[in-house]
């Protein structure tokens, strides 16, 4: 924590953010990165009174076409405590979509209605879209398979408060890498700060072929299905859950749901520093056991969606598209 306040106080004057939409992890340069989450170490030190004022007479529409838990109450949250309000809805079923509008139509919609717009959809490629028709500023909490930008900076910041750095690290991806967005934004992410990435999956459920080519011209990448032969090794385990609402094959699902168990024993030659991170919810991939340890930071990690998110509805109340 006073390394980041550290770092805040004495880093030089910033380059304005570069976006004016949060839509891919993609779109984020690592000043664009390091420039969030210095801001949202600057928020989560203010006074309560302080940062009550940052959105105030601001409206910011919350649409969730997909079910949602932490991503949609930590936006709700973020929200209100800049003293912003909330519009908007928790479910596809009880929009004008049901009447046959239009995507687009909905968003030029609530455009009028908003100052931003913050939304979840499970089809790639649905935020980009709603960018491209919206004259306010879009955040995207998550568009099915393909990106979830606001829980990757999350994800950093988590890192950089519990590790103590970003760069140089050796992360590991455990679980559903094909399916999983937080994963598939995060190593992306990591590319910035020169991470060497293990995907560890079931061969069904590895890293996607353009994804992992991609990283590879970045940085180091070790593909296996082995995990606890490379605990020592790591800075960062991040476990995933195998996503039973992505698969077309429920018995598919059943040959891999539970083919990594993350438990306190296999623990037992991890570096003391090593971090197991998870983006919730999970089922059975990390025993409670694991709960108690000093490598737990899963809750914390959601935790950090608050001030993260904060941030990010702060910086884009200032844009102008």
């Amino acid at each position: 924590m006073n390394l980041l306040l550290m770092e805040a106080k004495n880093s030089l004057k910033k380059p304005d953010f570069s976006l004016t939409d949060v839509i891919s992890i993609y779109d984020f340069s690592r000043e664009d990165i390091i420039f969030v989450l210095e801001r949202a170490f600057q928020i989560e030190s203010m006074s309560a009174e302080k940062k009550s004022k940052l959105l105030e007479n601001k409206i910011v529409a919350s649409m969730f076409f997909e079910p949602s838990t932490r991503t949609r109450l930590s936006f709700e949250t973020a929200i209100q405590a800049l003293g912003g309000k909330v519009i908007g809805f928790a479910e596809a079923g009880v929009t004008s979509a049901k009447k046959g509008e239009t995507f687009s139509d909905t968003i030029k919609v609530m455009s009028n209605y908003a100052d931003l717009l913050v939304m979840r959809h499970p089809l790639s490629g649905t935020a980009r879209l709603a960018a491209e028709v919206s004259n306010k500023p879009v955040l995207n909490g998550g568009d099915g398979p393909n990106q979830h930008p606001t829980q990757t900076l999350l994800d950093l910041y988590t890192i950089k408060k519990y590790v103590g750095k970003l760069d140089g690290l050796k992360v590991g991806f455990v679980g559903d890498l094909k399916y999983g967005r937080t994963v598939h934004s995060l190593a992306v992410a990591l590319t910035h700060f020169n991470a060497t990435q293990y995907y560890i999956s079931p061969e069904n459920l590895k890293m996607p072929k353009h994804i992992a080519e991609e990283i590879k011209e970045k940085c180091k990448v070790f593909e296996t299905t082995e995990l606890e032969k490379f605990i020592p090794e790591l800075d960062v385990i991040y476990m995933t859950r195998i996503q039973k609402e992505r698969f077309p094959d429920e018995i598919e699902y059943e040959k891999v749901k539970d083919v990594y168990v993350l438990n306190k024993a296999m623990l037992k030659n991890a570096k003391k520093t090593m971090k197991v991170m998870h983006p919730l919810p999970r089922v059975n991939e990390i025993s409670t056991d694991v709960d108690k340890t000093p490598h737990a930071i899963y809750f914390e990690q959601s935790a950090s969606g608050i001030p993260v998110r904060e941030a990010l509805l702060d910086i884009l109340s200032k844009v102008k598209k």
